[in-house]
């Protein structure tokens, strides 16, 4: 009797893990990326973005985003290529990290956003060893979408803790000079 509650409940795990999940997906540098939706918070036209001096390239600066001060992250400089250029399409993503109550806004430059698709687990291959032109701890894995590959990332990789506390150290810093 025991058994089958066992096969039951390992039956219904098994059906969990299939279901589909959603993605957001982007193109950048004439590539298709993902992002998992329940990072996402919204989607922005690209607007002015305040350089914030002595930060890396990858880390456009700041936006306000209705009184909030969010970092902007340039997606195709963080691996490792040119600024992005931008264009017509060009919008930020806004990515929420972290749990409870530390929580960080982000936004992210992608050329242009496409659409939301359910990728089914068992379309989800491991990330490549090599031959990615990004980091292999970015990538979660490789989706297979109507026969091509779209890269899904690690958005807690992507944008490293350690870079979260800085970004966090920097808005709090914005946050205390522009109060003065």
């Amino acid at each position: 009797m025991s058994q089958n509650l066992t096969h039951s409940k390992h039956e219904l795990s098994v059906r969990a893990d299939a279901s589909p999940q959603q993605y957001l997906t982007f193109s950048l540098g004439g590539e298709v990326f993902a992002l998992g939706i329940l990072n996402v918070k919204e989607i922005i036209e690209f607007g002015s973005i305040t350089e914030i001096p002595m930060m890396p390239a990858f880390i456009r600066g700041v936006i306000n985003l209705r009184g909030a001060v969010v970092p902007v992250i340039d997606l195709s400089a963080r691996f490792g290529g040119a600024a992005s250029r931008v264009s017509r399409r060009t919008c930020i993503v806004i990515v929420e990290l972290g749990d409870g109550e530390d929580r960080q806004d982000l936004g992210v430059i992608v050329d242009a956003v496409n659409e939301v698709l359910e990728i089914p687990r068992a379309d989800i291959e491991p990330p490549p060893s090599f031959g990615a032109r990004i980091r292999a701890d970015f990538i979660q894995g490789m989706g297979k979408v109507e026969g091509r590959f779209v890269i899904i990332l690690n958005v807690a990789r992507v944008l490293s803790t350690e870079e979260i506390a800085m970004l966090a150290s920097m808005s709090s810093d914005t946050n205390a000079s522009e109060e003065q």
